[in-house]
């Protein structure tokens, strides 16, 4: 299939069609550029649908397409390259990460792929169990060539507590103190259900500031209950953006009355300003230890927090508790086993450490000896994109002269007859061609010994592009858009080849 046919969650045009997971800002980037969204029809969940228009207003209404869980639809788009028809099919599957959220699976005539966006599947959870039959249903057995993983929290030490149960502790702490006031931290859609746990539990109305009461309204809860507010007289719980919740905003609310707030979250580190002031962040590094991995965060602070232990004061005057609406680590190797992709990919490049899903779950594929992809660092360096890894990373393509002589491609005689392209014996043995063995398993063609064919070898029309703002980038990919004619790097592209 060729390139510039769907996209999700990316939308800056260049594609046909396009899939939006969930409403979150990280996943929206393109929808709100100038003149509003005018580039092809764009395929979502009707709870997403919903709030589109009020999120983000240009966008042409009638260029949505409404797609439920469970639902499917098929696509005849046209290869722009050949004009050749193409057919996709693809159905939509339950999320649980925020309201109207959903995975994706395409499969068509050339393979199959599966595109998470963020989710949650809680071990033990029938709303996940419901889901997990559902995608082993609309698989029928084949198997998935490409995984497109949520990999926020892709570290053995993140594991968190099914959300009711985290639910229960917050109101536990709430009953503990009836003569405060409590502030809880939440997203601008998501986490809905824990409020409606509170407010439940507790019999008593939450605020919500009015924006957040429309997406509530829109989206059909609390139509009979009246349980969300916008008077600050009628409660004492309040829910405000995750961004107002910090150390200063509550020491200038304890001078007012007693005030406790609450951080529910996957990842609820403390960071520190300038000033050696406290405040909350989900950014932290993602590991109990320090973090040796890439980014600003890496290596910056040591976490000594258990998700499991019981909630306890984060901070004078506030708790944060690891109500998380992403997979933890065993909920991601569970996914992992239930699916058996022959590749994986992380869709999330915008972490503070680099966490490849291949490293802990590379076991887990159908395909485990399979050459790495452009997504997948090999160590060393010895491997960027398409080329045969060879000794001391001599060689890094199929057509790139290197140093010394030793690989000129794949038709250029080398100097002492070292390589003479794939036909030419080579003195002592050292290649002949692509199918002669090669001395101590030096070189046996294109091919690095004792691995199966990469697909990254099927041809070119073979290949399927999906574009995504989350997906990490390889240094190779990286540095040549750096240093070619001064391209400006922008959002992410991976093609992705099917066997």
């Amino acid at each position: 299939m060729d390139e510039g046919l769907v996209s999700v969650d990316k939308f800056s045009g260049g594609s046909q069609v396009y899939f939006l997971t969930h409403l979150h800002l990280d996943h929206t980037r393109g929808l709100g550029a100038s003149g509003g969204w005018r580039h092809g029809p764009l395929y979502c969940s009707p709870a997403t649908a919903r709030l589109l228009p009020i999120r983000f207003p240009g966008v042409d209404a009638s260029l949505l397409r409404p797609v439920a869980a469970g639902a499917s639809a098929s696509l005849s788009l046209s290869s722009p390259n050949s004009g050749r028809p193409v057919s996709i099919h693809v159905t939509a599957l339950p999320a649980l990460h925020c309201p109207g959220s959903l995975m994706f699976l395409f499969r068509s005539d050339i393979g199959c792929m599966l595109y998470t966006g963020d989710f949650r599947w809680e071990l033990g959870c029938d709303k996940a169990r419901s889901a997990k039959k559902a995608l082993l249903d609309a698989l029928a057995g084949d198997t998935v060539d490409v995984l497109y993983l949520d990999n926020t929290y892709c570290h053995p030490s993140l594991n968190f507590p099914p959300r009711h149960v985290v639910a229960q502790q917050i109101v536990d702490i709430i009953r503990a103190h009836p003569d405060h006031e409590f502030i809880l931290g939440i997203d601008t859609l998501g986490k809905e259900d824990l409020l409606l746990y509170i407010a439940r539990a507790l019999q008593t109305k939450i605020w919500v500031w009015p924006q957040r009461l429309l997406t509530i309204h829109l989206l059909g809860i609390d139509n009979n209950e009246e349980i969300f507010t916008t008077q600050t007289s009628l409660t004492r719980i309040r829910a405000v953006p995750r961004y107002a919740l910090s150390i200063e905003s509550l020491e200038a609310l304890n001078t007012v009355c007693p005030t406790i707030g609450i951080m529910p979250s996957g990842s609820p580190w403390l960071w520190r300003n300038s000033e050696g002031k406290a405040k909350f962040s989900d950014k932290a590094p993602a590991k109990s230890s320090r973090c040796k991995g890439r980014g600003r965060g890496a290596g910056a602070i040591e976490m000594n927090y258990d998700p499991l232990s019981p909630p306890k004061l984060f901070e004078k005057d506030s708790y944060t508790l690891p109500y998380s609406d992403h997979a933890c680590f065993l909920e991601l190797e569970d996914f992992m086993q239930t699916v058996r992709p022959s590749a994986v990919v992380g869709i999330v490049r915008t972490s503070y450490c680099y966490v490849n899903p291949r490293g802990h779950f590379g076991h887990l594929c159908a395909d485990e000896d399979e050459a790495c992809t452009d997504n997948t660092p090999v160590k060393n360096d010895r491997h960027a994109g398409n080329s045969t890894p060879l000794k001391n990373s001599r060689h890094a393509g199929n057509s790139t002269p290197v140093k010394n002589g030793r690989h000129a491609g794949n038709s250029t005689p080398v100097k002492n007859g070292r390589h003479a392209g794939d036909s030419t014996p080579v003195k002592n043995g050292r290649h002949a061609g692509n199918s002669t063995p090669v001395k101590n398993g030096r070189h046996a063609g294109n091919s690095p010994p004792k691995r199966r064919p990469s697909a990254l070898k099927t041809p070119r029309r073979r290949m399927v592009k999906i574009s995504s703002p989350t997906l990490y980038r390889s240094r190779a990919i990286m540095m040549k858009r750096r240093h070619s004619c001064g391209a400006k790097i922008e959002e992410p592209e991976e093609t992705i080849p099917f066997s």
